[in-house]
């Protein structure tokens, strides 16, 4: 499949809102978020949420504290999808090649916060000189530079996606395309762990072991099981909320006397 114009211009359109919206609500810059809409204009939903989705599930054990820079899963979820249906090898291969991309994408994060010191500075200037009304004007200004940080990469990449991902994918040997495939089946297996390691999971075992067991040997859809899933939570919740108001109810109706045991 070949690339539109069109479809890289919305691609591009669609990375520069996206990552100065992580700014204020974070969720267009979501995996599965920028996977949806990337397939949507690629006309591959389908692979969109795939890869989307999987990329998701390695980023929820990962947060930017204190301005420390992360892996861009918001830019590899966008090109791995649009590579994948590019090349149709499909979602394992976009996946695959979503990881060095979010990796690379690091190192430009860097860049385009470094690039709004000078901006920083320009305020700092305007303060001490009390040029008030162009302290709004530098701030806004700032998204641009942090909106082009993704836009411009995505957009080469997806010009010289069109001729040079599929020349690359045909002349690709066998054991590096199988690795790219392994390590795309492997990696929503870590971001899975990593987030297990951060929930009370030895209170809830038995759930654990039950969702498996639906999934692995009775072939559930993953629909259902988190069906199943949330039928247990209400149950976990309604135990809870009874135990906390019988608590509540014993607590209230003691009667204590006077004195010292009651001796008054």
């Amino acid at each position: 499949m070949h690339i539109s114009t069109l479809q890289i211009i919305l691609i591009t359109v669609y990375a520069f809102i996206a990552i100065n919206d992580s700014l204020i609500s974070n969720t267009l810059t979501q995996p599965v978020i920028a996977g949806m809409i990337s397939g949507l204009i690629m006309g591959d939903l389908t692979t969109g949420l795939m890869v989307g989705g999987t990329l998701q599930l390695m980023r929820l054990g990962i947060a930017a504290f204190g301005g420390a820079s992360v892996p861009d899963y918001f830019t590899g979820a966008v090109l791995g999808t649009a590579f994948a249906v590019i090349s149709g090898k499909g979602a394992e291969y976009g996946i695959g090649l979503a990881v060095p991309v979010s990796l690379l994408m690091l190192q430009l994060d860097v860049a385009a916060r470094f690039c709004n010191v000078f901006l920083l500075h320009r305020i700092d200037k305007a303060i001490d000189h009390l040029h008030i009304k162009r302290i709004p004007k530098l701030v806004l200004s700032g998204s641009i530079f942090w909106g082009l940080s993704r836009a411009i990469p995505i957009f080469i990449m997806l010009i010289l996606g069109d001729a040079a991902v599929i020349a690359l994918t045909d002349n690709m040997p066998e054991w590096l395309m199988t690795g790219l495939k392994t390590a795309g089946g492997v990696l929503p297996v870590v971001g899975i762990a990593i987030l297990l390691r951060y929930l009370p999971v030895k209170q809830f075992v038995p759930y654990l072991l039950l969702g498996f067991f639906l999934a692995a040997y009775l072939n559930i859809p993953m629909m259902g099981v988190s069906i199943i899933g949330v039928i247990a939570a209400m149950f976990v919740f309604k135990r809870d909320t009874t135990k906390e108001v019988a608590t509540t109810t014993v607590s209230g109706n003691q009667d204590f006397e006077g004195g010292f045991d009651g001796d008054e």
